[in-house]
């Protein structure tokens, strides 16, 4: 099976100031279509840095990233902004909600910029905010919901345009650990019905349930094993 992602060799350098900080140093990996990957490290490790360059949000210093066999140094950033609408969804601890749009618009916006025929749109994102469990809560603000429902808001603002892959950075870190849970089990449905998912963790028990664990330090991979293994990170 051809991989969705490749990561080959990749370097990250950021600009701090008058010096240059290495997020990443020669990291080479690859995702399965369906594959459910957990990605985890101490703060710095570089596993954000990594999730970025994964989802189009940013380029590599040095090194190759394919997504499903384009190399991505090889589009511009209209191309890599089409990318990202059509094939990658993104979760993030912060939720990322537009206060200003109600959830229905919120969950839309992916197919607004693909200029996606408006009763179509809004019929595919209630129907997604069904399937969170949201259907009621269509036309509330973002401020008007708990932290749990932004989630779920999150994720099916992730799912309207059919992604191949969904990219998750810490999706239940402002969460207590019951509504973690709930998202968790959200996110490993996505799974089970074919969509890859990438999840950024602090969390050894939730990333211990993912297929594959990977784990970094200091911008390197020091594991890539089951997650029955002992992992480092």
């Amino acid at each position: 099976m051809s991989a969705l992602i490749e990561v080959r060799d990749v370097h990250k350098t950021h600009e701090m100031g008058e010096r240059d900080v290495q997020a990443l140093a020669g990291v080479s990996l690859s995702v399965s279509p369906g594959e459910y990957l957990a990605i985890m490290g101490a703060s710095g490790s570089g596993k954000t840095t990594l999730l970025h360059l994964m989802g189009c949000l940013d380029r590599p210093s040095r090194g190759a990233i394919r997504f499903d066999g384009t190399e991505l140094a090889e589009l511009d950033d209209d191309a890599l902004s089409d990318l990202r609408s059509r094939r990658i969804g993104f979760v993030f601890q912060a939720f990322h909600l537009i206060p200003q749009l109600d959830v229905v618009e919120n969950v839309e916006l992916p197919l607004v910029y693909q200029e996606a025929d408006r009763s179509a749109r809004r019929e595919r994102a209630l129907a997604l905010l069904g399937r969170v469990g949201l259907g009621d809560r269509a036309g509330h603000r973002p401020n008007q919901l708990s932290g749990g429902e932004c989630q779920r808001v999150a994720i099916a603002r992730a799912l309207v345009a059919e992604p191949a892959v969904v990219l998750a950075d810490e999706p239940t870190g402002n969460l207590d650990s019951r509504t973690g849970d709930e998202i968790m089990a959200l996110l490993e449905g996505l799974h089970a019905g074919g969509v890859a998912i990438v999840l950024v963790t602090h969390d050894r028990e939730r990333a211990r349930r993912a297929e594959r664990l990977v784990a970094m330090r200091d911008g390197r991979i020091v594991f890539d094993a089951a997650p029955a293994a002992t992992a480092e990170g």
